[in-house]
């Protein structure tokens, strides 16, 4: 056969670039035993680009396309709209047409064709472009073929097609066309076939679309089609439509919409013994792709055809298990408030300080917790547990509980259970007592963690090459020490407690909800909200100068510290920034990967959010804000304890009641402090790493310092032990990195791919109310400001931060904010303990928050009950 046609049989998936995604796959298909494909062949991508080339006129436009960006929507129009109507213009030339005119006369010159593009840019694992380019069904006589494909040709350039690329950045030169022309079979019925369930994206379950008459009608969304799932050969549920309409082929060519006769409208299109045939043929191709298919297929007088197969790839990644049973994963990330892909490096570092093992799907962490659900005991702490970091997250796992079926509940066991239930009281009530008796405990563990510190970076310069990487094993085993030491979990869980009591009996007592907000309003020792408000104190050394204020809003470049001094007010500016990227320099949005930007690596970050503050706020804001939240608690405080002494028992009430204040006032602050401890260790880790990376840029073992980010740790260790390293491993995770990202991490996922995702209890609010979880007291109204990017922040006093996730980086935003909601967050997550004590109302864990609530509404937050509305 000639360079510019394939059978078939020809083609397998080595093809992809002479026949394009569609083309491959269906060469892939007639290889597989029992499975039907009508006949056909493939004119190769060879024959578009001689078209292409030899035509000079389209060149020029391809230019002037390039230039292009997708806000130029004339423009693409007009220039696409001249390229379509040279290419459907041009001849094909003589020997590509007598190469075609012998295989239709093989093939049959009187039968229909179906004329089908096929772009080398298509049905890929990580961009699907489906339904870019034309389709042509029912095309009868060698003229009419001809003309389809030239249509087909010019179809590349569909304004849709080429604001697609524009998009996705793919450049039109280097996407070229196939063209398919293949025989139509007339079926009675058509649909496609997903091999995992498209909805949950459980991969033992298939659901099939079905509907009388041409697959198109079911593609182009005209009818609603019949729904059938099955699951280990059973049809396990089944959606009969109405379907009123279909299409069908025309004797003399083309295809037309036909009404359905009303008996026939509500008849089931398949019967089960066909939709089990179905499942089973499509369980055979997903063997042969090794990957979940999207499938289409007719059925001809009781038989079946495959007309194409394409990879599923909006299907989230399982985790990995070394065996065949049932796992429930849970997301790590939307614990640690870091829901975006992590680098290799940054995961394996992370990874080291963490207890148990974690499981990778997506560039994010799973953890494991089928045993602890499997546990009566265990399970009724880790629903606790949940429900205080992520309600979704507990709903998720307790309907995983309600089915029975897929995780196996042990007996309970007795001993196991009267011995937590003792130790749990005597560590609570014990442990508090010992606490309360310590004023200094607090300032202690935080002076034992920075003394800790300050040594690590002393001993650290004196370490290189392996010996680093044992010393950093080392330090990380001192990190989980404090992350974890028993005095530390105590204060905070010493906290925790008191606001739970809080907040249950001045609701019975008092009928007041979540006072416990109020009472933790300003409290000492947050690390966190300190930094937040200490920028507004470099707002205040900024203010007095006008040249440093304009200079700032200019600032691009990291030098800029070093350019300040030039400016009357510069000195004094430049210190004021550098003590404060000396205390908080090592924190940055996503912090528990390692691999991300420091402020100090890039402090003009720090630019906008002075600004702001200068714009803002009067000078000494930092001072009146803390102790007007001071004052809004102490008040609090008073007047519970006036109330409680007015009833039975008033004195015993308000006595006990205090205590629990005081360990709120004095403990609380502390949450914040061994996340900071750990961000401080991992930039010394970081900057050590980086001067490894350096020597191995000036050995060409990698391009640039930040290559080191797409290795583990260990693989890091080895490239710097021997100064070697396979530089594809780099350039293949850089790829993988880019597809993670464009992927929205589950909550909950199962071993079988299955996405589960919780409710809220909706009952008493408002039908229109966005639901959340209610984490910060009190109601605000305000312009909704919705920033996916901290850098991009531009706030004004009174706005609501509306975002997908907060982690300590965005607390200077929140002295400019009047409340907040976020997607991911429970209780005690950092966004809602700031909140809490800058007496920020806020609802957070709010499903798709960023794409419900639009930039620049106006909306209420209900705090107290958990909930938004747009106003």
């Amino acid at each position: 056969m000639s360079s510019y046609m394939l059978g078939f049989q020809d083609i397998d998936k080595t093809k992809l670039m002479v026949v394009g995604g569609k083309g491959a796959n269906l060469g892939e298909l007639s290889k597989i035993e029992e499975i039907r494909v009508p006949d056909g062949f493939c004119i190769s991508t060879e024959a578009f680009k001689r078209i292409i080339g030899e035509t000079s006129s389209i060149n020029e436009l391809l230019d002037q396309l390039a230039l292009l960006k997708v806000e130029d929507r004339g423009k693409i129009g007009e220039l696409s709209g001249e390229i379509r109507r040279i290419i459907e213009g041009i001849a094909i030339p003589e020997d590509i047409n007598e190469d075609i005119t012998r295989l239709l006369s093989r093939l049959g010159e009187k039968n229909a064709y179906a004329v089908r593009s096929s772009a080398t840019a298509e049905d890929l694992p990580t961009a699907s472009f489906a339904g870019q380019q034309d389709t042509y069904l029912n095309i009868i006589g060698k003229k009419a073929i001809l003309k389809h494909i030239s249509k087909c040709w010019a179809s590349l350039f569909t304004e849709r097609a080429v604001t697609y690329r524009l998009q996705k950045s793919f450049d039109h030169r280097k996407v070229h066309l196939s063209v398919i022309v293949q025989k139509m079979v007339s079926p009675q019925a058509a649909g496609i076939l997903f091999t995992a369930d498209p909805v949950t994206s459980n991969r033992k379950v298939l659901s099939i679309d079905a509907s009388f008459g041409l697959g198109e009608a079911v593609v182009s969304g005209l009818v609603n089609a019949d729904i059938y799932k099955v699951r280990n050969g059973k049809v396990i549920n089944k959606k009969i439509s109405t379907k009123k309409l279909a299409i069908y082929a025309l004797k003399n060519g083309g295809t037309e919409e036909q009404e359905i006769e009303p008996e026939q409208q509500n008849r089931q299109v398949l019967t089960d013994e066909q939709i089990l045939q179905l499942g089973r043929i499509g369980r055979k191709i997903e063997e042969h792709f090794g990957c979940p298919q999207d499938i289409e297929w007719c059925l001809v007088d009781d038989t079946f055809y495959i007309v194409q197969s394409r990879p599923i790839t909006t299907l989230y990644p399982i985790p990995e298990a070394n065996d065949q049973e049932n796992h429930v994963y849970v997301s790590v990330g939307h614990q640690q408030m870091m829901t975006d892909p992590m680098k290799p490096l940054g995961m394996s570092i992370f990874q080291l300080t963490s207890f148990g093992p974690r499981f990778k799907a997506g560039g994010r962490l799973f953890v494991d917790v089928t045993h602890t659900l499997a546990s009566p005991d265990n399970r009724e702490i880790l629903l606790d547990t949940m429900g205080q970091h992520d309600p979704l997250i507990k709903d998720a796992l307790m309907t995983i509980m309600e089915r029975r079926d897929f995780i196996k509940s042990l007996p309970n066991d007795k001993k196991e259970q009267s011995l937590s239930k003792s130790n749990k009281g005597m560590s609570s009530a014990g442990f508090q007592e010992q606490i309360e008796k310590d004023p200094t405990i607090v300032s202690d563990l935080m002076k034992r963690s920075q003394t800790s510190i300050e040594a690590l970076k002393q001993n650290i310069q004196t370490k290189s090459g392996s010996d680093l990487f044992d010393f950093i094993l080392e330090d990380v085993q001192q990190l989980k020490k404090i992350l974890f030491d028993p005095q530390s979990s105590g204060v905070i869980k010493a906290a925790t407690d008191a606001s739970s009591w809080i907040n249950e009996k001045m609701k019975k007592w008092l009928g007041e909800k979540n006072v416990a907000d109020t009472l933790s309003q300003s409290v000492p020792n947050n690390i966190t909200s300190e930094m937040g408000l200490e920028l507004l104190d470099v707002a205040d050394v900024i203010r007095p100068y006008p040249e440093v204020i304009d200079y700032l809003q200019h600032v691009k470049d990291d030098n800029f510290l070093d350019e300040l001094v030039k400016f009357d007010g510069g000195q004094e500016t430049q210190e004021a920034i550098l003590s404060y990227l000396n205390k908080y320099g090592m924190r940055c949005v996503g912090e528990i990967d390692i691999t991300k930007t420091r402020w100090s690596e890039k402090p003009a970050t720090l630019a906008p959010m002075l600004l702001s503050n200068i714009k803002n706020f009067e000078p000494n804001a930092s001072n009146q804000k803390f102790e007007q939240g001071r004052r809004v608690a102490l008040k609090k405080e008073q007047e519970l304890l006036d109330r409680l002494k007015q009833l039975p028992d008033g004195e015993q009430k308000a006595k006990q009641t205090k205590r629990m204040i005081d360990l709120i006032r004095n403990f609380s602050g502390f949450r914040e402090y061994p996340k900071y401890g750990m961000v401080n260790r991992y930039f010394v880790y970081k900057q050590a790493l980086l001067k490894e990376a350096e020597h191995l840029v000036q050995a060409n073992v990698i391009h640039e310092k930040e290559d080191i980010h797409y290795l583990t740790f260990e693989e890091l260790h080895e490239a710097v032990r021997t100064n070697k390293l396979d530089y594809q491993i780099i350039s293949k995770r850089k790829d993988e990195y880019k597809l993670y990202e464009k992927l929205t991490p589950p909550r909950v996922i199962t071993s079988d791919g299955e996405i589960i995702a919780g409710e809220y209890n909706r009952e008493n609010l408002p039908t229109e109310a966005i639901v959340g979880l209610p984490v910060s007291s009190g109601v605000i109204e305000g312009r909704a400001r919705v920033i996916l990017n901290m850098e991009d922040a531009d706030l004004e006093d009174g706005d609501i931060l509306v975002t997908s996730f907060t982690d300590p980086s965005w607390t200077p935003l929140f002295v400019s904010i009047k409340g907040l909601v976020t997607e991911v967050g429970g209780l005690m997550t950092h966004g809602a303990v700031i909140a809490r004590e800058y007496g920020l109302p806020a609802v957070v864990g709010v499903d798709n928050a960023t794409k419900l609530i639009k930039d620049g509404e106006w909306i209420r937050v209900h705090g107290t009950e958990g909930y938004v509305e747009i106003l």
